[in-house]
């Protein structure tokens, strides 16, 4: 049986950057992963280009995730700074401070990473099914401590599993879908590859301002996005048990520049300056051209129709739907969420040292933890500085 100081399970971002942190203290550091390679799902996040983090000031940051109170100290023990300085090559940001690699290749903060882990044994198609509790896994690997960062249950491709949640007796909040496209009861075929862009999108009390796009099956776009960790944390189901049943209504404020009345008397203004204009060529001051059609048809009213000969009745139906325009939610798209809501309940997990407070030795990082933040480079910062602080509490004798 090998023996080593460390065990870290999975060689996702979490994983590797606590191998990384836990070798810089010369301990010897075991990186177990059951694919044939590292960082599968770093590989596809940015769209291939790897969105690495987000450059907000850290309190800014912080505000922008569930929990940030535990997040605090990882957040500051490593930072942006401290991420950027390991690799050998620039970076670059673009809107909503998202942070990438100037060549824009994933696979060159893959293979920086990999540079850092020259200290590190790495066991490739290994997969983990039993820790004992003297921590012996497999039976073939004795650790002193063990670092669990195997991710949530999204894109099960790259190794992510719901079992890896059952390998410790470590309490679990409830898992669940997050930043997931949504599906619409209504086929939105005829509009895929339309945006809406900069509008707002409410759930009850959530409101999220962003863009939105039509696909084949329903509705994604960041806006849509980010507000599905809303819905997905208001309905009651657990993916240990079973499936999420949704039935729901979401609304898109499609001029969030205006208010209600505000767009009633532009409108009474200009349905008598502009009278002879259509009603289709008018609304293009408002909405994409390309939406214009669907927009009307769903709301009942002629497009051909002059500005002048649209009834009171008619003007406070596009009102009200221009301000309101809402869609039937019947399920997430979970082929494509981007992170797990739910995991490790952090109730027993120290914030400083990321350290259970039930088994001593036992470390947790990275999404296998309930914390999760919108999309933008959010959950990457997530994955590095609590690996990175699971690593180093880890190696410190």
């Amino acid at each position: 049986m090998k023996e080593y100081d460390i065990a870290v399970i999975g060689g996702g971002p979490a994983g590797m950057m606590a191998a990384i942190a836990a070798s810089q203290n010369s301990s010897s550091v075991v990186l177990l992963e059951k694919n044939p390679s590292l960082g599968r799902k770093l590989l596809l996040t940015g769209g291939g280009r790897c969105n690495i983090t987000n450059n907000k000031p850290i309190k800014q940051l912080l505000n922008s995730f569930n929990n940030k109170n535990f997040l605090k100290h990882s957040f500051y023990t490593f930072t942006n700074e401290d991420l950027f300085s390991l690799f050998d090559f620039e970076f670059i940001q673009e809107d909503n401070n998202r942070v990438f690699p100037k060549s824009e290749k994933s696979s060159d903060v893959l293979d920086g990473l990999i540079k850092k882990l020259d200290n590190v044994v790495i066991s490739y198609n290994f997969e983990v099914k039993t820790i004992t509790e003297d921590f012996i896994i497999n039976d073939e690997i004795k650790a002193d401590k063990i670092i669990i960062a195997t991710g949530g249950v999204t894109y099960p491709q790259t190794g992510c599993n719901i079992k890896n949640y059952s390998l410790t007796s470590q309490p679990l909040t409830d898992i669940k879908y997050g930043l997931s496209p949504l599906i619409t009861e209504k086929d939105l075929s005829d509009i895929a590859g339309i945006t809406l862009n900069d509008v707002v999108i409410s759930y009850k009390k959530s409101r999220v301002r962003g863009n939105v796009l039509f696909s084949h099956v329903g509705l994604t776009g960041p806006g849509i996005i980010n507000l599905s960790n809303e819905i997905s944390e208001g309905i009651s189901y657990n993916l240990l048990e079973n499936d999420p049943e949704v039935d729901l209504e979401i609304a898109i404020d499609l001029c969030p520049e205006y208010g209600r009345e505000e767009l009633f008397k532009r409108f009474t203004s200009d349905f008598q300056s502009k009278g002879k204009t259509m009603l289709k060529n008018y609304l293009k001051l408002f909405l994409t051209n390309s939406f214009i059609d669907f927009f009307l048809g769903e709301i009942d009213l002629d497009g051909e129709v002059q500005l002048s000969r649209i009834n009171k009745k008619s003007k406070n139906r596009l009102v009200e739907n221009l301000k309101r325009f809402t869609f039937k939610i019947i399920g997430f798209n979970d082929n494509l969420a981007k992170v797990t809501v739910g995991g490790v309940d952090l109730k027993y997990v120290n914030p400083k040292t990321m350290e259970s407070t039930l088994t001593p030795g036992l470390y947790f990082a990275g999404e296998v933890l309930d914390v999760h933040g919108p999309t933008g480079g959010y959950n990457l910062k997530i994955a590095f500085s609590t690996g990175y602080l699971a690593g180093l509490s880890a190696s410190e004798k």
